[in-house]
Parts: C-alpha cells; structure tokens; sequence
C-alpha cells in the first residue's frame, strides 16, 4: 500500500508544522509549500524543533501565483490538500 501524500501551505507555521508532524507519525507523505521570502534563515525553526524536518519536502511557492501552484500540485501528487498559509503582523 501507498503511503498518502498530503501537500500543506503554511507548513513553517505554528499549526501547519503540528499538523505536518501529525500526519508524518500516520505515515504520510508530506509536502510542504514555503514562501520564498519567509523569515530567511528562521523559517523551519519549528520543523526543527519538532524533530520533523527532515520529513517533510519544502518546495518554494507563492498562492498568488496560479501557475506555479498547479506544478507544485501535479508534482505532489497529494491525496489531500490543507491550506494554513497566512502572514501575521503581531
């Protein structure tokens, strides 16, 4: 059997790097989509800390852009989708 694939947006995020952690200890297979500008240097801080991020594909991306998210898509190949992308201004 297949392990299923999930494609997360948000994935450096506090809930995307939970949930990434979830389904990696379900078997899953992950990817997860990084915006380019993201905090350089820090942005898998918390895939880091959580023991994880060496499981879970990164690939740069950006939802504005329709064609670029439609290759990331067609490469994954995800079973299901979780978009948790969002920036935060605190």
């Amino acid at each position: 059997m297949t392990a299923k694939r999930a494609l997360i947006t948000g994935v450096t995020g506090q809930d995307g790097a939970y949930l990434a952690q979830l389904l990696l200890q379900k078997g899953y297979a992950v990817t997860g989509i990084v915006r380019r500008s993201s905090h350089a240097g820090v942005f898998d801080h918390r895939l880091k800390w959580l023991g994880i991020l060496d499981g879970v594909e990164l690939v740069d991306g950006n939802l504005l852009d329709q064609s670029a998210l439609l290759r990331i898509v067609q490469a994954a190949k995800p079973d299901e989708i979780y978009n948790l992308a969002a920036q935060s201004f605190v």
